[in-house]
């Protein structure tokens, strides 16, 4: 897949989540066969103050193929966070316009933005003008029910310059309830000529097989499916290029690599954040699992780099 003048090795896309994707797990993700990864979400408005913390969240690995997300409602100050930007070592820009999350809504960003297409036109704008990287929009299927629009914004993103979209087919109202809506994603596939990325839904292989058929999309993103599970990618992407279908991975290799992701965190964050953030990432890798929620307890209780590793060594031995 072409996005703009940047060719991914694979039309798997890792979809941004705060507390997430950040740099620790993008470096896991990396050999999953991910042909894109998006940084947590990064304020404009933040970044024209300079603030230290989201300088931190920009902080990319040199070999990673990434893309940086800005959200904010501002057009001149999303022209300047792309400005900014065109330093850094991404390939890609992408305009959050889907962010359901209340403190993002109320200040008019995120998803709201889906409600005054004609700001959206004049973002997008703004951003594909100073930015010297492609730029990409990642939208909802509306705000609600009664106000459906992504194709229109879809089509607006197109006219102002976006070379790539991103259709996560629920409403902002639905949040992550119900099920994601596969035909909108189809609908704003037919109704322009960029590539459109899938979102929404993506747990399991067949998952991804199903929104490539009933969609037509030339990308997947996935996102929550990945927590815990960067096998996900490797197999989305693995299925697109061979029709094939990858097995699950062993216990000892979800160790392996939950264990390398809590390595990666210490070097980057600390010992004392690496055990605070692996509580969840730890619960992650063995959710489904009987037993798991035993598991999960004792790693919501660890403090100690040694605690954490020991907890996943009595993991191999309980599963093998």
């Amino acid at each position: 897949m072409y996005i703009g003048s940047v060719k991914l090795e694979n039309d798997v896309v890792l979809g941004p989540m705060a507390g997430v994707t950040d740099l620790p797990f993008r470096k896991i993700c990396m050999n999953f066969d991910c042909g894109l990864m998006v940084t947590e979400m990064v304020s404009a408005k933040a970044l024209h103050y300079d603030d230290e913390k989201t300088k931190r969240i920009l902080e990319l690995d040199e070999d990673e193929i990434s893309s940086v997300q800005i959200f904010g409602s501002e057009p001149n100050i999303m022209g300047e966070a792309a400005y900014k930007t065109n330093s850094l070592k991404n390939v890609i820009l992408d305009i959050n316009m889907g962010c359901p999350a209340p403190k993002i809504v109320k200040n008019g960003e995120g998803s709201a933005l889906m409600k005054n297409p004609h700001l959206v036109g004049q973002i997008v704008r703004a951003v594909v003008r100073e930015s010297i990287k492609p730029v990409t929009v990642k939208i909802r299927k509306g705000w609600d029910e009664n106000s459906v629009n992504a194709v229109e914004i879809g089509k607006i993103a197109e006219a102002e310059g976006a070379s790539a979209i991103t259709v996560h087919g629920r409403t902002r109202d639905q949040f992550y309830a119900g099920k994601a809506d596969y035909s909108i994603i189809k609908a704003v596939k037919e109704s322009v000529k960029i590539p459109v990325i899938g979102n929404g839904d993506i747990f399991a292989i067949e998952d991804a097989v199903r929104m490539l058929k009933e969609t037509g999309c030339d990308g997947i993103m996935i996102a929550r499916g990945a927590q815990g599970n960067p096998w996900l990618l490797r197999q989305v992407s693995n299925y697109i290029k061979t029709g094939n279908i990858l097995d699950k991975p062993s216990i000892n290799e979800v160790v392996d690599v939950a264990l390398k992701h809590f390595e990666n965190l210490i070097d980057i964050k600390g010992e004392h954040i690496a055990i605070l953030e692996m509580r969840k990432h730890g619960a992650w890798y063995v959710k489904g699992r009987k037993g798991s929620s035993k598991f999960k307890e004792k790693i919501n209780k660890s403090k100690s780099i040694n605690e954490v590793k020991d907890i996943f060594k009595e993991i191999i031995y309980e599963y093998e």
